[in-house]
């Protein structure tokens, strides 16, 4: 688990792929790990994985290669805020 982003309205964290040799044999690259996106003001989140998260990370890559701003950040990574539906409960 890695924090990869944390503003005053997102947090993103990456969920690694379980090691090769830890993987089911059936299961393919793209359905393990993931991302998991936390708006902090809507008090949701989502988990994305598999193709969903490929395409998230391959846009904040071509994003990265800009140098964008925070509030940039924000906007591309608002676009996933329609799929959250899991409230943020904290223990």
């Amino acid at each position: 688990m890695h924090m990869l982003y944390n503003s005053d309205n997102f947090v993103v964290v990456q969920f690694d792929a379980a090691a090769s040799g830890d993987a089911p044999a059936n299961t393919s690259p793209s359905s393990r790990g993931g991302y998991e996106i936390v708006d902090k003001f809507a008090r949701k989140e989502i988990f994305i994985s598999g193709d969903m998260a490929q395409s998230f990370k391959a846009g904040v890559d071509a994003l990265i290669e800009t140098g964008p701003s925070e509030d940039e950040m924000d906007d591309y990574i608002a676009r996933y805020t329609s799929l959250m539906q899991q409230p943020v409960v904290l223990h």
